[in-house]
């Protein structure tokens, strides 16, 4: 259904286009980048030797339909950055798809036995994705981030090599 492949400089201008609003960027991207995205921005992301960029390809079409990220920051690698660009692409699996390649990259090709990854609480999509393949609230770690007049609560889900349902 879909391949990871790096994430490269000339990804840049199709993946600045996927991201309108800086309520879009920080949804996708967390506070790592600044709205507008600039290519400036992109060119330290993907020179950080802690973070792993992909783009995600559709192998039917072999479209480029979103992006995703490893971090390797801290003791406990973190899933980050998964957006199917799209939204006529989203809920058909592509997420499920690419949260189970990218466990695959650490439990199965790496030494990893747990990971996790942040979500907002209002994004059930995604939470029912991430629970789908093993993900379990942490009710120990919630952050909030505020944008405009509104503030997002963020959840901490973890997975560990065992609960993983590829």
């Amino acid at each position: 259904m879909i391949t990871l492949l790096q994430f490269e400089k000339s990804d840049f201008p199709l993946f600045k286009s996927w991201i309108q609003s800086a309520e879009e960027l920080l949804q996708f991207a967390g506070p790592y980048f600044s709205f507008p995205i600039t290519d400036f921005q992109l060119e330290k992301y993907i020179q950080d030797p802690k973070r792993n960029a992909f783009k995600i390809i559709d192998t039917a079409t072999e479209e480029i339909i979103g992006h995703c990220e490893l971090s390797f920051e801290r003791d406990i690698p973190r899933l980050c950055r998964i957006l199917i660009a799209k939204s006529s692409e989203r809920n058909k699996g592509y997420g499920r798809s690419t949260v189970n390649e990218l466990l695959k990259l650490l439990f199965t090709e790496g030494n990893y036995e747990i990971a996790d990854l942040n979500v907002y609480d209002w994004n059930h999509n995604a939470i029912r994705c991430y629970e789908a393949v093993g993900f379990r609230i942490n009710e120990n770690i919630i952050s909030e981030v505020t944008i405009g007049n509104e503030t997002w609560k963020s959840l901490n889900m973890k997975i560990s090599k065992s609960d993983w349902k590829s």
